[in-house]
């Protein structure tokens, strides 16, 4: 005896699963893609700003962060003293390509606004351009003047 199905096939549901399932893959990586770059430097708190950052194609980040006891630079993700901010910027400057790279400057609130312009002197000195970094305050709505 044989056994048939008395149902009609509909094999269309079955066909479109993997191209749901390749839409909802390419959706999640385009959402959570920029979760998973790395972020250039420290983190550190950034002060408050009222304008917005062009990007750069090529940047070198330096970044002062308040130590517990003392500042700390870094170059990169790197801890450098000045000296060797010094010398491993000029090394970088006999790059072509990197001797018209942005130097972006990130400080943190509590590091020193000495420091920061011992920074900002080198990095000027030895003929690159610098943008200090800030984050983005947020928009305080305007008042309303007081009808009398």
């Amino acid at each position: 005896m044989k056994l048939e199905t008395t149902l009609d096939e509909r094999p269309g549901f079955l066909h479109a699963l993997p191209l749901f399932d390749l839409f909802i893959t390419v959706t999640m990586l385009l959402l959570l893609g920029p979760v998973f770059l790395n972020q250039s430097g420290v983190i550190v708190e950034l002060p408050a700003s009222q304008f917005q950052m062009q990007r750069y194609g090529e940047s070198i980040v330096v970044t002062l962060h308040s130590g517990k006891n003392e500042p700390q630079i870094y170059l990169g993700r790197e801890v450098v003293s000045l000296d060797e901010l010094s010398s491993r910027l000029e090394v970088l400057k006999a790059d072509e390509v990197m001797s018209r790279a942005m130097v972006l400057l990130k400080t943190d609130i509590g590091a020193s606004a000495g420091m920061q312009s011992k920074i900002v002197d080198l990095v000027l000195r030895l003929g690159y351009k610098i943008a200090l970094v800030g984050k983005t305050e947020p928009e305080i709505p305007e008042s309303e003047p007081m009808d009398e």
